[in-house]
């Protein structure tokens, strides 16, 4: 971004990461901060604190702030949503806010009433869709069925074309410090369809360890969410997930991510050869 586009955006100085310490957000205030942009981390741990759930904590946060990249936990088709974005948006607009960036879910009709208020905010917008990230697999509720050498998740032979978070970020990114991406929804997905049975066959090559599939029956795989003692967030939006948007609905590749970059999208296998360098998906020992 050159000097005078970042003077003209400067009238409020800081740009607001919500969810700024999660897969997404982490990534976007490193580059950010690398980019020298002054970043402001919305979260529940970070000073001043941000929670959904409290909107006397959004004044605070919204102190000062030019751009914000909304990442609504657990998910925006999740009840209350919707309430939640345009209280937000009405106090973005009331502290001088003049761009958002809305990470938002493929094939989510839910999530695309909220896509709707931040169309009609007034304020430059730009909408990122996308549905399973990459990293589930080694950041998120999958890693430890990685580590163990067994998937077990009710997908049945259902593809989906697996996005990099990496991939996002960067999108976010350009939609946060750059012109030409208001008004803009890019629909994000990696090169390919995949299957999870795939999945399992590029984490085998990439770890040298064998990871199988097993599918199981959604019910089942529900109630052992539960007894795992996760919050009920997480047992809902694993419900959701798997029993509504995983149903082929998304089973074909966009060009979200080159039309924002100028770019094509990271595959699974780089991403797997990457993470498997790192050791994270060495086996469990006991």
């Amino acid at each position: 971004m050159n000097t005078i586009q970042h003077q003209a955006y400067n009238s409020n100085s800081l740009t607001l990461v919500l969810g700024g310490t999660g897969k997404t957000g982490r990534r976007i205030v490193t580059a950010l901060e690398a980019k020298g942009i002054p970043t402001r981390i919305g979260s529940r741990s970070a000073t001043p604190a941000f929670d959904w759930h409290h909107e006397t904590s959004w004044d605070a946060c919204l102190k000062n702030v030019a751009a914000v990249y909304i990442n609504y936990a657990p998910d925006l088709a999740m009840p209350g949503a919707t309430d939640a974005i345009q209280a937000f948006i009405d106090r973005a607009k009331g502290h001088g806010v003049k761009r958002l960036v809305l990470l938002s879910g493929r094939g989510e009709i839910e999530a695309q009433a909220c896509e709707q208020i931040v169309q009609e905010s007034g304020l430059d917008w730009t909408i990122i869709r996308a549905s399973w990230f990459n990293q589930n697999f080694s950041e998120g509720a999958f890693l430890e069925m990685v580590t163990a050498g067994q998937i077990t998740l009710p997908a049945g032979d259902i593809s989906e074309p697996f996005v990099d978070v990496d991939d996002i970020a960067e999108v976010a990114v350009a939609a946060l410090t750059e012109t030409g991406h208001a008004g803009e929804i890019y629909e994000v997905t990696g090169p390919r369809l995949m299957t999870f049975a795939d999945i399992a066959a590029e984490l085998s090559n990439a770890s040298g360890c064998e990871i199988t599939y097993v599918p199981v029956p959604h019910d089942a795989f529900v109630a052992g969410i539960k007894e795992s003692g996760a919050p009920k967030e997480v047992v809902w939006m694993l419900d959701y997930l798997f029993n509504t948007v995983l149903d082929g609905r998304n089973a074909y590749l966009t060009d979200g991510i080159q039309r924002a970059l100028g770019r094509s999208p990271k595959d699974f296998a780089d991403y797997a050869s990457e993470v498997a360098a790192t050791g994270r998906w060495r086996p469990v020992t006991l």
